[in-house]
């Protein structure tokens, strides 16, 4: 008797364990497929906040928080028609140029008498591989292929426009709910911790806020420095790699060494110096955007250490793409800022 309830009891393990197995990979299916829904409301809500300072400046003006908020979209919506109106045009014909004359580029770098060098040495493998990869890019049959087809190509323009769309309208409606939603998440934590609790996530967002507007602000400067950089040595396609040193500026210290990387080898395809100078002269900007620009425009934000923000801009980028990296970072920036505000004083206390 005592065996058969073993038996029964090992059973109902079993079974328990896996259902709850299958309720873990039910739950994990579940959030996978409503990733993009994820990130969509996570990239508003740090959108919202970065809007924040603005919108409460303008309340100190005496405006009215409705106007505020009306006053700051408009002109959000403003600075990206007269950019589309004016950049888009040129970016768009540079953009097709530099894609057709690819493979003149990769010639002009091949022709260079240390890459000729080190191609001997490798019996000419470097001289294939960039040939086909300046005759695959230079080829517009191949263009709706690396982006997995024609349709899937009209597929993501959609669903990027349809993204910016629903951000853009989660945006408005967490800008304009922001307090109420505060209130009630503070309703939410016992009485006796509330105030601690509200203290603490109102530096929370005042300090992601302001890094993520602060983040922005260094991108569009990173952006104008290598487009004035670029036009000054007479580097080709200088509003096509201004415009990526702007994406890429987003991403802290991974973003404007990328950017880095990409100048300095376009420059390479006018000479050697070409790409020397440019190489050190964006050397001399990201010391003075990491020891001048960064801290004064950050002083208020929270300050996220390099290797934290390398391994969450990998790991958001792996998940979700070039979103998920810039809404990792403001993720691992609001974790830091706890760490220092609760874990680490209570740490001290012990």
């Amino acid at each position: 008797m005592q065996g058969n309830t073993r038996i029964t009891n090992a059973f109902q393990v079993g079974l328990l364990g896996g259902l709850g197995v299958l309720a873990a990979l039910l739950l994990g299916g579940a959030i996978a497929s409503i990733a993009n829904v994820l990130t969509y409301i996570a990239a508003s809500i740090f959108i919202a906040l970065g809007f924040e300072p603005v919108v409460a400046k303008l309340e100190k003006l005496k405006m009215p928080r409705k106007f505020a908020i009306l006053t700051v979209i408009a002109s959000l919506l403003a600075v990206i028609a007269v950019l589309f109106a004016a950049v888009f045009p040129p970016l768009a014909s540079q953009a097709a140029h530099f894609i057709k004359s690819a493979p003149e580029v990769f010639d002009s770098i091949l022709n260079l008498s240390f890459i000729a060098n080190l191609d001997s040495q490798f019996n000419g493998s470097i001289t294939q591989a960039v040939t086909n990869a300046g005759d695959f890019l230079g080829n517009s049959a191949n263009w709706p292929g690396m982006l997995g087809g024609l349709w899937q190509v009209g597929l993501s323009i959609f669903n990027g426009f349809f993204g910016a769309l629903i951000i853009l309208i989660l945006t408005l409606y967490f800008m304009a709910s922001l307090d109420r939603f505060k209130r009630w998440t503070y309703s939410l934590v016992p009485a006796s911790r509330r105030d601690k609790f509200a203290h603490l996530a109102e530096q929370i967002a005042e300090s992601v806020g302001r890094y993520v507007m602060g983040q922005v602000v260094i991108g569009v400067i990173q952006s104008f420095f290598v487009f004035i950089l670029l036009s000054v040595t007479g580097v080709p396609f200088a509003l096509v790699i201004s415009a990526i040193a702007l994406l890429l500026g987003l991403v802290p210290l991974v973003g404007t060494i990328t950017a880095a990387v990409i100048a300095t080898l376009v420059a390479l395809s006018v000479s050697p110096i070409t790409a020397l100078i440019v190489g050190v002269f964006y050397l001399v900007y990201m010391q003075i955007e990491a020891y001048l620009i960064s801290p004064k425009i950050m002083s208020r934000a929270v300050q996220v250490p390099g290797a934290v923000v390398v391994v969450a801009a990998l790991a958001g980028g792996a998940i979700l793409g070039i979103l998920g990296a810039l809404v990792a970072i403001p993720v691992a920036a609001s974790v830091m800022l706890i760490l220092r505000q609760v874990i680490v004083p209570r740490q001290d206390t012990l």
